[in-house]
């Protein structure tokens, strides 16, 4: 199954779509349109290095809000079970003491 790059010549948006032999056109994500520009896309494995860049920057834009999200889920549970420890710690004293 190949992939196309295509340009949706409504609102100018660029995507790549993956399609099956003897499937229709896809529509664009954006608005739905089904007015579409194929695109000359660079063979697997040949990209410049500037795509290359460009590619690597999408995709941690894309991925910052899950990790920064990941990242304060892991903080709150770090957080949560410091906080059970220092309670049976404190309860555990208590009881020596008494």
């Amino acid at each position: 199954m190949p992939l196309y790059d295509y340009r949706c010549r409504a609102c100018a948006h660029e995507f790549e779509a993956l399609i099956r032999p003897g499937s229709e056109t896809p529509s664009c994500p954006s608005c739905k349109g089904e007015d579409l520009e194929r695109l000359l896309s660079a063979p697997a494995g040949v990209t410049s290095p500037e795509r290359n860049v460009a590619l690597a920057r999408a995709e941690r834009k894309r991925w910052a809000p899950v990790h920064k999200g990941r990242e304060h889920e892991e903080f709150q549970a770090a957080l949560k079970e410091h906080e059970e420890h220092r309670m049976n710690a404190a309860q555990t004293k208590k009881h020596k003491d008494d």
